[in-house]
C-alpha cells in the first residue's frame, strides 16, 4: 500500500462537477478604498490605527489589517488622544461621530463609501426642502444607522417592507421623500418602492437608484446562473447584508441549495452531496483569495470544470481621501 493516501484515489474516480464562477463577484471600489484607506493610514502614521467598527464587514479582512497595526473599536471613547489617527468604516457613520472627533481633535479619516455619502446628502436635501424622509433598509445595520444619523432624531422613518409601507401614517398629501441602504436585494427594494409610490403617487426618489452598482451586478450574475446549477457558494461573511442578498437571490432564483461561507472549513459538504454543477461567487467585502480557497477545497472532493459567466465589466475606482494621497515618507 502506498504511504500517501492520495495516491490510492485516483483523480478520476472523484465526481465530475462543473463549477460557474460569476463575474463581477468579491471586492467593490468602495471596499478597495477603504481597507487602502487603513494601509495607507498605517504606512503614513505608524501603528496604531484606530478604525470605529470593521471596516467592511469581512473577518479575514479585519484580522488581516489587525496583524498590520489595526485596533478596531466599537466606538470613540475607546480611541486615547495621543494622535494616532482614527478611520471611519466604509458603512458610513452619524454626524454625531466626526464631530466628536473634531471636538477632540482626533485625527479622523473618512472612509465611507462615496456611494453612501451620495445616500447622505441626498436625505439632507430631502430634509431642507421640508420633505419627510423614508429610508428603505435594514433596521440597525451600519449603513442605516449612519444614514439616519445625518438628520436630527426623529427625522428619517425606517420601512423594511411592503408590510411597513402599509403601516405608516402620513397623510398623502405631506411632501415625501425616499432613500435606500446601498447594498439591498434589488427584487426586496423594488416591492417596497412600488408599495410606496402606490400609496404616496408624489413621492420622491433618486435621480438614480441608490442600491449600488456592485450590489447590482453581483445580483444579476448571480440570477444568469442560479436556474442552470445543484447548488451554489456564496463567500462572505454572515454579518455581510450584500453577501446574505446574493444567497437570498440564488434561492429565489431557482437553485434548491445555497450556502453563505466565510472560508472553505465552513462548507456544509452534506448539501453538495450527489451534485453535478455548482455556482460560486463572492460578496463585495470578500477577497479573491478566499474563492481560490474554496474551489481548492471542493477540488479536493470533485474533478472540477470551471468556466465563467460574466454579466457586466467594471472599472470603477474611488480616490483616497487628499491627506492620503501624497506618500508616506
Amino acid at each position: 500500500m502506498s504511504a500517501n493516501p492520495l495516491q490510492d484515489t485516483p483523480a478520476l474516480q472523484k465526481p465530475a462537477l462543473k463549477v460557474f464562477l460569476c463575474a463581477p463577484r468579491g471586492f467593490c471600489a468602495g471596499v478597495v478604498r477603504a481597507i487602502d484607506i487603513v494601509e495607507h493610514a498605517l504606512n503614513k502614521y505608524g501603528a496604531p490605527v484606530y478604525v470605529r467598527h470593521e471596516i467592511v464587514h469581512n473577518r479575514y479582512v479585519v484580522e488581516g489589517l489587525r496583524r498590520k497595526g489595526a485596533i478596531f473599536v466599537e466606538e470613540l471613547d475607546e480611541v486615547p488622544d495621543d494622535g494616532a489617527p482614527v478611520v471611519f468604516s466604509a458603512h458610513g457613520v452619524p454626524k454625531a461621530v466626526p464631530a466628536e472627533a473634531l471636538e477632540r481633535k482626533l485625527l479622523a479619516i473618512d472612509a465611507t463609501c462615496p456611494l453612501v455619502t451620495k445616500v447622505h446628502r441626498e436625505a439632507e436635501i430631502h430634509y431642507r426642502r421640508e420633505r419627510k424622509v423614508i429610508l428603505v433598509g435594514h433596521k440597525g445595520h451600519p449603513e442605516v444607522i449612519g444614514t439616519m444619523g445625518q438628520l436630527p432624531e426623529g427625522a428619517v422613518t425606517l420601512v423594511e417592507s411592503a408590510d411597513d409601507v402599509a403601516a405608516l401614517t402620513f397623510a398623502p398629501e405631506d411632501s415625501l421623500a425616499y432613500v435606500t441602504q446601498t447594498t439591498l436585494s434589488v427584487d426586496d427594494m423594488a416591492a417596497v418602492v412600488n408599495a410606496l409610490q402606490a400609496r404616496y403617487p408624489h413621492i420622491v426618489g433618486p435621480h438614480r437608484q441608490d442600491i449600488c452598482y456592485a450590489t447590482t451586478n453581483r445580483q444579476e450574475a448571480v440570477k444568469e446562473i442560479s436556474h442552470k446549477v445543484d447548488a451554489f457558494i456564496v463567500v462572505g461573511s454572515p454579518n455581510s447584508s450584500n453577501s446574505q442578498r446574493l444567497k437570498e437571490v440564488a434561492e429565489r432564483n431557482g437553485c434548491r441549495s445555497a450556502q453563505l461561507v466565510l472560508r472553505a472549513d465552513d462548507i456544509d459538504w452534506s448539501l453538495l452531496r450527489g451534485i453535478q454543477s455548482l455556482g460560486v461567487t463572492a460578496g463585495a467585502s470578500a477577497p479573491e483569495i478566499l474563492v481560490e480557497e474554496i474551489l481548492a477545497a471542493v477540488g479536493e472532493k470533485f474533478d472540477l470544470l470551471v468556466s465563467t459567466v460574466t454579466t457586466a465589466t467594471e472599472d470603477v475606482s474611488f480616490p483616497l481621501p487628499r491627506n492620503l494621497r501624497e506618500k508616506a515618507t
